[in-house]
């Protein structure tokens, strides 16, 4: 009875595994069309290696020696396709399975099963802040939890100029009058007043305790009051099981759009934002691309900004507080006093903006987020 069980696991999960290379969903949410953030990835070669039969055996003979416990836990993780909240699946890091003419390790094999078929190297992947392994180097166990990982999103260099905007923005105004709309600029600190609260959190420079506040747009409306964040991390979503965040859907919206109505429907698990020691990063959970406009993604050198696509399942450094501040004017002693426009971060669900699009400005997106950062 245990051994038919665990056949059975080892079955449904093969079943559960990611589209395989050739096939148009999978080409579609691995390669997307026209993107700019998949870099060195979206050029790999669509050869691979070792047969279907092989990989097959190979992912058979790993899954039966993982325990019946850790087996389910898998099977949840694979069928939430990351929603579900999953335990960590600690195996021997140093076991290696050797595919066709390659070699890899049990975290590289697994995504490559059960999320990215074309992924080729450890290099191109990213763990989750929420997994036991994060940060460790040369453990014994590591987590192999393929939902516990996400893909990294590299640049390409230079960037297309279709979604190249000004950099103008970033400069504090002459004067305390001249107040530029907040979206069609990029002047994001410059948002409708919502109450004192939210004229609190922006305003007062000495407070620690949030590290960053989220603002959720519809079109040229702001919707609910700014979202402080004191937690290292933050789930931003409109449906997400067990979701323990920042709930769109709970939000009330006077908007009728059906285009609203749709992008919002299509947010799902929506995204992960989270601070590092190296910046903030964002992954894209839900099924659909996101978009995004940071002043540190491009070159401190630059006089235009390019908004980034964003696949699901990968992450990208959206925003980098050494190359924020460098990014300020000298002898700004009014910088320290009033938030700053590049400390923002936009964020557009399912729908871009900018040349190529119909949309000039991300005020036009149907949905869409304000990361505002404390610049203390």
């Amino acid at each position: 009875m245990f051994r038919t069980k665990r056949s059975g696991l080892v079955r449904r999960l093969w079943r559960s595994r990611a589209p395989g290379e050739g096939d148009g969903e999978a080409d579609n949410r691995a390669h997307g069309t026209g993107g700019c953030c998949m870099g060195k990835s979206a050029k790999v070669s669509k050869s691979n290696p070792g047969t279907e039969a092989e990989l097959k055996a190979l992912t058979h003979l790993i899954l039966k020696k993982i325990k019946e416990k850790q087996l389910e836990a898998l099977l949840q993780a694979v069928d939430s396709k990351g929603g579900a909240r999953s335990p960590c699946l600690l195996l021997s890091s140093k076991v290696d399975s050797k595919l066709g003419q390659h070699s890899y390790s049990l975290p590289l094999l697994l995504c490559k099963v059960f999320r990215w078929p074309d992924l080729r190297h450890s290099s191109e992947l990213k763990r989750l802040s929420c997994c036991e392994s994060y940060g460790k180097t040369n453990p014994e166990l590591v987590c192999c939890n393929p939902h516990h990982m996400s893909r990294l999103c590299e640049l390409e260099s230079p960037p297309p100029p279709y979604s190249r905007y000004p950099m103008d923005f970033l400069k504090q105004p002459d004067s305390s009058d001249s107040v530029p709309s907040s979206t069609e600029t990029g002047g994001t600190h410059f948002l409708a007043p919502g109450g004192l609260s939210d004229s609190q959190v922006l305003q007062e420079p000495g407070d620690r305790s949030h590290w960053c506040v989220v603002a959720y747009w519809e079109e040229k409306t702001r919707v609910g009051r700014l979202y402080s964040v004191q937690e290292p991390s933050l789930d931003i979503f409109y449906d997400l099981p067990q979701g323990n965040g920042f709930c769109l859907g709970q939000l009330n919206s006077d908007n009728k759009s059906q285009l609203v109505q749709k992008v919002r429907g299509k947010i799902g698990y929506g995204i992960q934002l989270t601070k590092e020691g190296d910046g903030v990063w964002v992954y894209n959970r839900s099924c659909y691309p996101i978009f995004i406009k940071s002043a540190t993604l491009d070159n401190p050198d630059s006089r235009t900004l390019l908004v980034h696509k964003v696949f699901p399942g990968f992450s990208i450094k959206a925003f980098d507080y050494e190359k924020a501040y460098s990014l300020q004017r000298p002898n700004d002693h009014e910088f320290t006093q009033q938030p700053w426009t590049g400390f923002t971060v936009q964020i557009s669900f399912v729908k871009g903006w900018g040349q190529c699009y119909t949309r000039q400005f991300i005020s036009s997106c149907p949905c869409w987020l304000e990361v505002i950062f404390n610049n203390r």
